[in-house]
Protein backbone atom coordinates (compact mmCIF):
# COMPACT_ATOMS: atom_id res chain seq x y z
CA UNK A 1 0.00 0.00 0.00
CA UNK A 2 1.29 3.43 -0.92
CA UNK A 3 2.04 5.94 1.83
CA UNK A 4 -0.64 8.29 0.53
CA UNK A 5 -3.24 5.49 0.65
CA UNK A 6 -2.19 4.51 4.16
CA UNK A 7 -2.42 8.16 5.24
CA UNK A 8 -5.93 8.36 3.76
CA UNK A 9 -7.09 5.28 5.68
CA UNK A 10 -5.39 6.41 8.89
CA UNK A 11 -7.20 9.75 8.72
CA UNK A 12 -10.48 8.01 7.89
CA UNK A 13 -10.14 5.67 10.87
CA UNK A 14 -9.12 8.43 13.28
CA UNK A 15 -12.07 10.62 12.26
CA UNK A 16 -14.45 7.68 12.57
CA UNK A 17 -13.09 6.85 16.03
CA UNK A 18 -13.41 10.49 17.13
CA UNK A 19 -17.05 10.61 16.02
CA UNK A 20 -17.85 7.43 17.93
CA UNK A 21 -16.10 8.69 21.06
CA UNK A 22 -17.98 11.99 20.90
CA UNK A 23 -21.31 10.14 20.64
CA UNK A 24 -20.37 8.00 23.63
CA UNK A 25 -19.49 11.09 25.65
CA UNK A 26 -22.78 12.70 24.61
CA UNK A 27 -24.74 9.61 25.67
CA UNK A 28 -23.04 9.45 29.05
CA UNK A 29 -23.58 13.16 29.65
CA UNK A 30 -27.22 12.84 28.63
CA UNK A 31 -27.80 9.95 31.00
CA UNK A 32 -26.17 11.80 33.87
CA UNK A 33 -28.30 14.88 33.22
CA UNK A 34 -31.56 13.05 32.75
CA UNK A 35 -32.54 12.21 36.26
CA UNK A 36 -36.14 12.83 35.29
CA UNK A 37 -38.52 10.79 37.33
CA UNK A 38 -41.47 9.51 35.35
CA UNK A 39 -44.50 8.94 37.53
CA UNK A 40 -46.46 7.26 34.77
CA UNK A 41 -45.51 3.59 34.35
CA UNK A 42 -45.72 3.83 30.57
CA UNK A 43 -43.47 6.89 30.53
CA UNK A 44 -41.00 5.16 32.83
CA UNK A 45 -40.99 2.05 30.63
CA UNK A 46 -40.40 4.18 27.54
CA UNK A 47 -37.54 6.01 29.25
CA UNK A 48 -35.94 2.73 30.32
CA UNK A 49 -36.35 1.28 26.83
CA UNK A 50 -34.71 4.34 25.27
CA UNK A 51 -31.81 4.15 27.72
CA UNK A 52 -31.37 0.44 27.10
CA UNK A 53 -31.38 0.99 23.34
CA UNK A 54 -28.83 3.80 23.64
CA UNK A 55 -26.57 1.60 25.76
CA UNK A 56 -26.80 -1.30 23.31
CA UNK A 57 -25.92 1.02 20.45
CA UNK A 58 -22.96 2.40 22.38
CA UNK A 59 -21.84 -1.14 23.21
CA UNK A 60 -21.76 -1.97 19.50
CA UNK A 61 -19.89 1.25 18.85
CA UNK A 62 -17.44 0.36 21.61
CA UNK A 63 -16.67 -2.88 19.79
CA UNK A 64 -16.22 -0.91 16.59
CA UNK A 65 -13.79 1.45 18.35
CA UNK A 66 -11.71 -1.59 19.36
CA UNK A 67 -11.68 -2.73 15.71
CA UNK A 68 -10.61 0.75 14.61
CA UNK A 69 -7.77 0.76 17.14
CA UNK A 70 -6.75 -2.67 15.96
CA UNK A 71 -6.69 -1.43 12.35
CA UNK A 72 -4.54 1.53 13.39
CA UNK A 73 -2.18 -0.88 15.15
CA UNK A 74 -1.98 -3.01 11.99
CA UNK A 75 -1.04 0.15 10.11
CA UNK A 76 1.82 0.74 12.53
CA UNK A 77 2.92 -2.87 12.09
CA UNK A 78 2.63 -2.71 8.30
CA UNK A 79 -0.04 -5.39 8.03
CA UNK A 80 -3.06 -3.16 7.35
CA UNK A 81 -4.82 -4.18 4.14
CA UNK A 82 -3.43 -7.71 4.19
CA UNK A 83 -5.89 -10.59 4.56
CA UNK A 84 -5.31 -12.56 7.74
CA UNK A 85 -6.29 -15.84 6.08
CA UNK A 86 -4.70 -15.89 2.65
CA UNK A 87 -2.09 -13.13 3.04
CA UNK A 88 -3.21 -11.37 -0.14
CA UNK A 89 -3.74 -7.62 -0.35
CA UNK A 90 -7.31 -6.48 0.35
CA UNK A 91 -8.62 -4.40 -2.54
CA UNK A 92 -8.99 -0.65 -1.98
CA UNK A 93 -12.75 -0.63 -2.64
CA UNK A 94 -13.31 -3.13 0.15
CA UNK A 95 -11.16 -1.11 2.53
CA UNK A 96 -13.07 2.05 1.64
CA UNK A 97 -16.35 0.36 2.53
CA UNK A 98 -15.04 -1.50 5.58
CA UNK A 99 -11.65 -0.08 6.65
CA UNK A 100 -11.52 -2.28 9.77
CA UNK A 101 -11.75 -5.50 7.79
CA UNK A 102 -9.10 -8.16 8.21
CA UNK A 103 -10.26 -10.41 5.36
CA UNK A 104 -10.33 -10.07 1.60
CA UNK A 105 -13.77 -10.51 0.06
CA UNK A 106 -13.16 -14.13 -0.98
CA UNK A 107 -12.01 -15.22 2.48
CA UNK A 108 -14.88 -13.33 4.10
CA UNK A 109 -17.37 -15.17 1.90
CA UNK A 110 -15.84 -18.50 2.87
CA UNK A 111 -15.96 -17.53 6.55
CA UNK A 112 -19.63 -16.50 6.31
CA UNK A 113 -20.51 -19.73 4.48
CA UNK A 114 -18.82 -21.78 7.19
CA UNK A 115 -20.65 -19.81 9.90
CA UNK A 116 -23.99 -20.58 8.22
CA UNK A 117 -23.11 -24.27 7.95
CA UNK A 118 -21.90 -24.51 11.54
CA UNK A 119 -24.79 -22.38 12.76
CA UNK A 120 -23.00 -19.67 14.68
Amino acid sequence: MKKSEAAYFRQLLIEWQDQLLQRADHTIAGMQESSVYASDLLDRATLEYDRDLALRIRDRESKLIRKIRSALKRMDEGTFGICELCGEEIVQNRLKVRPVTTYCIDCKRVQETLERIIGR
